[in-house]
């Protein structure tokens, strides 16, 4: 038994059912106060800022995922809508009590990367983690780009990865180690998997490779060939090739060799 089924047995009715629902919903509330009153920094209050947390704030180690994306009051809701698709998709296929886990690892791991660059941080990169999960699992599940075009959401994952690629070579110190830990939850999850399917199919394409090279039938041969150059229909597709009405035996001749090559007999050669 693995480690977290049985870690599901012990700890499984603790699990929070529905948990993408109070997530999303407290973002949207959060969004709504602080667009309602633009001058109370509700949203500094909530940021997951290190050295705040060591003078005591230590509500910000939970409060930092209910703090919605900046986006317009339209987008909004499109995109906590998103998050919660993802989520529910996510809780249903793995179950409340891992999805639990899987969210809290992510939660986990970008409060580490937070203390080990000392900059504050929000859930944009767990929110992203958990956009890679739904992915993996869900690959060709199509989603209308801008409401017009459908693109698999596998496709989106890649554009995701490029982005974290990009700021891991690009972006300074903090935000390489941001980008980099705060995904760790999903090879914590997808990494075995991941290796074992990279394995079963780089051995699925030598056998392929094998099989291939055996019963792949042998090249064409030439169907002409002078006797005397070795020349073939291959070697120049305009050659003609003829046969010697004076030679014994079946030999064939490239047009310059046709009236010059010394004709073959039983018991001699006649040149002409």
């Amino acid at each position: 038994m693995s480690l977290m089924n049985r870690l599901e047995r012990k700890l499984g009715r603790y699990a929070i059912e529905n948990l993408m629902v109070y997530i999303i919903g407290i973002n949207g509330l959060v969004y709504f106060l602080s667009y309602a009153y633009r001058g109370s920094n509700l949203i500094s209050k909530l940021w997951l800022d290190p050295s705040l947390v060591l003078r005591g704030e230590v509500w910000r180690l939970v409060t930092f995922i209910f703090i919605p994306p900046a986006t317009s009051i339209i987008w909004i809701f499109f995109i906590l809508y998103f998050y919660y698709m993802v989520g529910t998709g996510l809780e249903h296929e793995w179950g409340s009590f891992r999805f639990n886990v899987y969210y809290l690892t992510g939660m986990a791991c970008t409060i580490l990367a937070a203390f080990l660059v000392g900059q504050g941080s929000t859930a944009v990169y767990l929110n992203l983690s958990l956009f890679l999960a739904f992915a993996y699992v869900y690959p060709d599940f199509e989603i209308l780009l801008f409401f017009v075009l459908p693109v698999k959401v596998k496709y989106l994952a890649w554009l995701n990865w490029f982005f974290i690629g990009f700021t891991v070579l690009t972006a300074p110190l903090p935000a390489k180690a941001a980008a980099l830990v705060s995904v760790l939850n999903y090879f914590l999850f997808f990494g075995r998997e991941i290796a074992a399917n990279w394995k079963n199919s780089s051995f699925s394409y030598q056998r392929r490779r094998a099989f291939t090279s055996r019963s792949a039938p042998p090249e064409k041969a030439f169907i002409h060939k002078c006797s005397i150059c070795g020349m073939t229909e291959k070697d120049d597709a305009l050659m003609d090739f003829r046969y010697c009405s004076r030679c014994e035996g079946d030999h064939e001749y490239c047009m310059p060799h046709l009236k010059t090559h010394e004709h073959v007999k039983e018991s001699k050669q006649e040149k002409t």
